[in-house]
């Protein structure tokens, strides 16, 4: 069976490529999702078996991660809030889709070998909630790789980024004037300020889980000690990844 990419290595070289392709993600969203998501498999393979493995993808509107997933071997379920969302892509929702909220996972405690989130935790108005149900649907030695765009990095603002630095308010209507349509993120509605030291405490506070690791998901793993210094990790950091152990 053909796995996406093997061994992972977070290089410089990785790094831009990435940030390379995140600038079609407008314009040629197949493309830049498509590297993601293999990216992003080969990632989580690092850390946890997947073949065999029942993995919820959490947020996997139109699947791309759910289809590198199942051709890694794992056995993924995508759960999505938003049913326009999971057929944009295809016209239908990807196999095995289930229609539910992240702050509600509609699946059994100690279900999934693996719960799975890419960029969906800033879209949430109670983020640790959606957490917590991550944990809970997750088996006992199960891993749960969360990862998110943290509210001072240069892309916390999404599409209105940078001018969300003076103000995510400020930043929806400067993109509303100048583009004639509001923002898709909205600032207050689907697009909520998460911060890195805030996700570190919670995970840190939790009794139920191990931090297996915590470091900014896309640049080089010699980048990673930045997620140590306050202040200046919520600025340096697109975007952090934490990756924890049920206990």
């Amino acid at each position: 069976m053909e796995t996406p990419q093997a061994p992972f290595r977070a290089t410089l070289g990785r790094s831009v490529r990435l940030f390379g392709a995140f600038r079609k993600e407008q314009t040629d969203p197949d493309f830049f999702y498509g590297m993601l998501a293999r990216d992003t498999v080969a990632q989580l393979a690092s850390y946890t078996e997947l073949d065999g493995a029942l993995v919820a993808d959490v947020g996997g509107g139109p699947g791309y991660f759910t289809d590198v997933l199942r051709a890694a071997g794992a056995r993924p379920v995508c759960v999505d809030c938003d049913a326009g969302e999971m057929m944009a892509r295809h016209g239908a929702a990807p196999d095995g889709a289930v229609l539910g909220s992240a702050l509600d996972l509609p699946l059994a405690t100690g279900s999934v070998d693996v719960c799975f989130s890419s960029n969906v935790l800033e879209h949430v108005p109670d983020p640790w909630r959606m957490g917590a149900e991550m944990v809970r649907v997750t088996r006992p030695g199960g891993v749960v790789y969360l990862s998110f765009t943290n509210w001072l990095s240069p892309w916390g603002g999404h599409e209105t980024s940078p001018w969300h630095y003076l103000g995510g308010h400020r930043a929806a209507a400067r993109y509303t004037r100048v583009h004639g349509r509001r923002p898709k993120n909205l600032y207050g509605e689907s697009l909520h300020p998460v911060s890195i030291g805030a996700a570190l405490r919670w995970a840190r506070r939790r009794a139920d889980v191990t931090v297996l690791d915590a470091l900014p998901r896309y640049h080089p793993r010699w980048a990673a000690p930045v997620i140590h210094v306050p202040g200046l990790r919520e600025i340096v950091s697109w975007n952090l990844l934490l990756v924890l152990r049920k206990r």
